[in-house]
């Protein structure tokens, strides 16, 4: 298949990076540590289900919620090494 500059193989390496970066942003925003017992946001405290659950949670549930709704992501598309992405 003709696709301009990429070399054969270039389109499944372009969704292999992206899958990638995209699981070690996932990994970084895990939380690490020992759990808080109150919320680092509000104060409020956090259900002992929730601090055995998840090692290292810092916020209560409302507030991890909050937190999630107003993250951005971008695109998913990584552009960063192949010359037909630079081309576009």
């Amino acid at each position: 298949m003709a696709s301009g500059w990429a070399q054969d193989g270039a389109v499944q390496e372009q969704i292999d990076a992206t899958l990638d970066s995209a699981v070690a942003r996932a990994r970084q925003d895990l939380p690490k540590g020992e759990s808080l017992t109150h919320c680092e946001v509000c104060g409020e405290p956090i259900a002992e289900r929730r601090r055995l659950a998840l090692p290292g949670v810092r916020l209560c549930l409302a507030c991890q919620a909050e937190q999630e709704k107003d993250a951005r992501f971008d695109s998913g598309y990584n552009r960063s090494a192949s010359k037909d992405s630079q081309l576009r």
